[in-house]
């Protein structure tokens, strides 16, 4: 039987697209936590590295969803190079400003440029999504295949970044994470073949993706999911540096990243049984659970086997969250949706990061590990009070933007692309693209992925 990730590649053209994604997105793990490198070891002020971190984490999030709705208005090509050229031009006149000595207010204004930076994981993932239309099995194991290039990103990412700022000049990190994010987004938008169609004047032009029921409650949880990564970040790297290794830091966190990584590429072999709303569940409740032992480690050995181990909530909880994203909006707003939810990520990537810096400053990296357990904690509230909202509508009630049913309206249903749910002869295909029918069909009880949110 072939492996479910040889399947997701037999179409043309998406190993180029993939491949592309993943250079693009390094900047996911690079940027954020180079400047926060960079700026600790010009300065010497962690709180003003975390508030420039939080900066661009914000920017990023009020920046996001408009770049990806304009992307699903005109197509990704129109949209990403000018978009990315104004996040290279931000990034590098930040860098000029440190190395010249610019005051802090110099530095805030090109954070905020740099959040125009678009978020190729969720240009990525429509395509997928529009590549394998109607296979839900592929499209949960393609999913499940990008969470693991995001991890490998968060591995390789700091690794660079941080080495780099360290070892060679305190601008390096940052400034090779905008020469991936131009390179990949030239090679992506470069593939015409397997870009999403746009939809410049559909029946949902005006309708924001955020008002699909139940994609606040994910958009939500993934506030405080941010704050988890935001402050482990800010708090990985001070804690190192209170023990004298700081260049250590990124191993610690590629640890965090590598347990997420091996996960992914377990789930993605699985059809877990369930609910998406029952997995989501779970996994945002293992990963609070997993923030209980970093509060309780006193060197940075301990906090790698403990990070590595909370990493292992990671990727299943993203998977899940993007395939209940998938289904709670429309094919027209897709990538609009996904980028949401990396919108909740930058958010309490934000508050977590400013927090966490703040906290450090006044009282020590091993106080500031309260913060990322508190946010799991939240987010976990959140995902269990907005549960109920977490149900997808039956098949053929797609709710169009002046309230009519987009079933009614044209007879198709977006997530198969024909009219109506497929028939039986479409259904436990030997070739693997049939799926489940019915309001579930998603290959895996109910479900069609990181971090991002990488």
């Amino acid at each position: 039987m072939p492996s479910p990730y040889h399947a997701i590649f037999a179409p043309p053209g998406t190993k180029r697209f993939s491949a592309a994604g993943l250079v693009g997105r390094m900047p996911l793990s690079m940027l954020g936590i180079g400047v926060v490198t960079m700026i600790s070891q010009v300065t010497g002020r962690y709180g003003l590295a975390g508030a420039l971190s939080a900066t661009l984490a914000l920017a990023g999030a009020v920046c996001g969803p408009q770049v990806s709705r304009l992307v699903d208005r005109y197509g990704q090509r129109r949209v990403l190079r000018p978009v990315c050229a104004v996040t290279v031009a931000s990034v590098a006149a930040l860098l000029a400003g440190v190395r010249a000595g610019a005051p802090d207010w110099v530095y805030f204004v090109c954070a905020v440029g740099a959040g125009f930076m678009p978020s190729v994981g969720a240009m990525v993932r429509a395509r997928w999504a529009a590549v394998h239309r109607g296979a839900p099995e592929l499209l949960h194991t393609a999913y499940s295949f990008e969470s693991v290039v995001d991890e490998i990103v968060f591995i390789v990412g700091p690794v660079l970044s941080i080495g780099l700022c360290t070892a060679w000049f305190a601008e390096a990190g940052p400034l090779l994470a905008v020469l991936f994010l131009a390179t990949g987004v030239l090679l992506l938008t470069a593939q015409r073949g397997t870009e999403p169609a746009p939809h410049p004047r559909g029946h949902l032009a005006g309708r924001s993706a955020l008002r699909e029921p139940g994609l606040w409650v994910v958009v939500a949880a993934f506030v405080g999911t941010g704050g988890v990564f935001g402050s482990i970040e800010v708090t990985t790297v001070a804690f190192a540096d209170e023990h004298g290794h700081k260049a250590l830091a990124s191993l610690v966190l590629a640890a965090y990243a590598l347990g997420s990584c091996l996960a992914g590429l377990v789930f993605g072999l699985l059809r877990p049984p369930g609910t998406h709303t029952g997995r989501f569940l779970v996994g945002i409740g293992a990963m609070a659970v997993s923030m209980i032992p970093p509060l309780l480690v006193g060197n940075l050995w301990f906090l790698a086997v403990a990070l590595f181990f909370s990493g292992i909530t990671i990727a299943p909880t993203m998977v899940t969250a993007m395939g209940l994203v998938e289904r709670l909006v429309p094919r027209t707003k897709l990538t609009e949706g996904i980028t949401w939810t990396s919108t909740g990520l930058a958010a309490g990537i934000a508050a977590g990061a400013a927090l966490a810096g703040r906290v450090i400053d006044a009282h020590g990296a091993s106080a500031a590990f309260t913060v990322p357990a508190a946010a799991a904690a939240v987010a976990a509230a959140v995902a269990v009070s907005g549960s109920r909202r977490l149900r997808p509508a039956p098949l053929g009630e797609e709710r169009g933007g002046d309230g009519h049913h987009v079933g009614e309206r044209d007879g198709r249903d977006w997530r198969f692309g024909q009219s109506g749910p497929p028939g039986p002869d479409r259904l436990d295909r030997p070739d693997g693209q049939g799926g489940q029918g019915g309001p579930d069909a998603s290959g895996v009880g109910g479900r069609t992925a990181g971090g991002g949110v990488a």
